[in-house]
């Protein structure tokens, strides 16, 4: 039992060696789960009772600790807006539940195991994970940052390919890989000399055979030339002290930063995630000092345009599922907040994006049946539920016709959300975030990685701006081509190239999920039909 255990935090740790922010270690993914499939087996296999629970136990002890080791920082970001008794009990979210169901889906395995054969029952887990992965995409408690596929967002030279699959293919590709390994490890003595010797070929062609085509891909990949010139800016405010510094003045220091890098033929000016704060009435926008402060910052530009992060509101005589009452004078009016994205140019024109996919436990309370909680929320001092947002993105378009996908921090780990802006007709993706919440981690270095996904899945230049680092450029290939330092106020320019094109997997979307999903339909059946088969009296003769 130990024995097992032990195999089990093995994976866990290779796990965790494979993963953003390490540099270069992503090729790990491929043997990592090696030892808990080879702990798995020994439970299976051996005799004795309470197998399913052994197998449950061990699996959801790998991803406990694969999960807690590497998005360790989750605290930080909740902590800075909750007090600590309550976050803490919402970091058991994205600690807990994605290792809740990885055990789940090891559980899946077993019952296939109990009845079919084992190359089987390992193309249902295969298929049982990706089913995972894309439930943790799309419900409401949401939090895709662990999806497989991610790990190689530090070594993107070697999946250059997820133009045509997204991170899904990656997945697919780290479980084939672990699959065939394990088998091969576990059978190596039942093998013929020639059997052994085609075993070790296939495998070896399943392995290099990617990262070969990714390899030639990346050295044979040239932009089209279409430049436009952006500037992003870093303004470094302290989050925790956000509020202590007036709105204006926040505007003042990102026209400061702006100007200081800012060329006559500039483009977009990105400003980060909620930089335009204080609540802005979004109808009344053009009487706002802010907004005034911006439009005279242009002048200077002529086909300038301020692509911003900004907290908005709406003012509404009817409620919304999302909006708050609040009585002005003799009439009751219904308030809608957004965590917001404007784009505002030398015309009268304003466009406005609101944040799609809110922080679950921090921008949105999950399931409408747990409204009963924002009372006790409220009580804590958090933001739950407080906030509304768009269900489609929209794409902001400059006087010049450039589309721009405005991007909103936690949004950027959607592969197919992202594309759905290019399909919209973005030309390259700007991306707003204030990481600055979650401290000198790991997080900020990770959330960047996946940037770095976005690009090669869209072929899409990312011009990112973050509060407090880490603002970059990433190129269409994946590479960061400029990026500021932690804790620096700062302003980045830089020449990128337009793209209109569209890649294989912004065309089709996570396509490898839904084949997945049906190869994960399937094994649900078997498992079924398995168990009507184990308890029906005459099989067991």
């Amino acid at each position: 039992m130990k024995r097992n255990y032990l195999l089990a935090l093995s994976s866990a740790l290779l796990l965790w060696l494979a993963w953003p922010p390490i540099p270069f270690t992503g090729v790990i993914l491929l043997v990592a789960f090696v030892p808990l499939l080879l702990a798995l087996e020994q439970i299976i296999t051996s005799p004795g009772k309470k197998k399913g629970t052994k197998v449950f136990l061990t699996a959801g002890l790998c991803a406990l600790v694969w999960n807690t080791a590497s998005i360790y920082w989750v605290f930080n970001a909740i902590s800075a807006v909750m007090p600590i008794y309550a976050a803490i009990f919402i970091s058991l979210i994205p600690f807990g539940l994605a290792a809740l169901l990885i055990a789940l889906v090891f559980r899946l395995y077993y019952q296939l195991r109990k009845t079919y054969n084992l190359g089987v029952s390992l193309i249902g887990l295969a298929c049982f994970w990706v089913c995972y992965e894309y439930l943790h995409q799309w419900w409401d408690l949401a939090f895709p940052w662990m999806t497989l596929g991610n790990g190689f967002a530090n070594s993107t030279v070697l999946v250059q390919w997820y133009e045509y699959t997204g991170v899904y293919g990656g997945t697919l590709w780290i479980w084939i890989c672990n699959i065939l390994f394990f088998i091969l490890f576990i059978r190596h003595k039942q093998q013929s000399k020639a059997s052994f010797l085609t075993s070790y070929l296939a495998l070896a062609a399943i392995v290099f055979v990617p990262i070969a085509c990714s390899l030639l891909r990346y050295t044979t990949y040239e932009e089209n030339e279409n430049p436009s010139n952006i500037v992003v800016a870093q303004p470094n405010i302290e989050p925790f002290k956000k509020y202590g510094l007036s709105a204006n003045q926040q505007v003042d220091l990102l026209i400061r930063l702006s100007q200081s890098v800012g060329q006559p033929n500039t483009e977009f000016f990105i400003w980060p995630e909620t930089a335009i704060s204080s609540y802005v009435n979004e109808r009344e926008i053009r009487s706002d000092i802010k907004y005034e402060k911006t439009r005279e910052f242009l002048k200077d530009y002529k086909n300038g345009n301020v692509l911003s992060g900004i907290e908005s509101f709406s003012k509404m005589a009817e409620p919304s599922p999302n909006s708050t009452p609040i009585q002005e004078l003799d009439r009751i009016y219904y308030y809608e907040r957004y965590n917001a994205a404007v784009l505002i140019d030398n015309s009268s024109k304003v466009q406005f994006y609101h944040k799609s996919k809110l922080v679950p436990g921090v921008e949105q309370l999950p399931f409408s049946a747990l409204s009963f909680l924002k009372p006790l929320f409220a009580a804590f001092g958090g933001a739950t539920g407080s906030y509304a947002g768009q269900e489609e993105p929209s794409v902001f378009y400059s006087s010049s016709g450039i589309g721009a996908a405005p991007v909103i921090c936690y949004e950027s780990i959607w592969g197919n959300y992202v594309a759905e802006y290019i399909r919209q007709g973005a030309q390259f993706i700007a991306i707003i975030t204030n990481d600055g919440w979650w401290g000198n981690t790991s997080g900020k270095s990770q959330h960047l990685d996946y940037a770095r996904l976005r690009a090669i899945e869209t072929r899409r230049w990312v011009a990112r701006s973050a509060n407090t680092g880490i603002s970059a450029f990433i190129n269409q290939r994946g590479d960061v081509v400029q990026r500021s330092t932690w804790w620096t106020a700062t302003a980045l320019k830089q020449d990128i190239n337009l793209n209109e094109e569209l890649t294989f997997y912004v065309r089709f979307g996570d396509y490898v999920a839904y084949v997945a999903m049906i190869g994960g339909f399937i094994s649900i059946l078997l498992v079924i039909f398995g168990l009507i088969k184990r308890q029906n009296p005459i099989n067991q003769k």
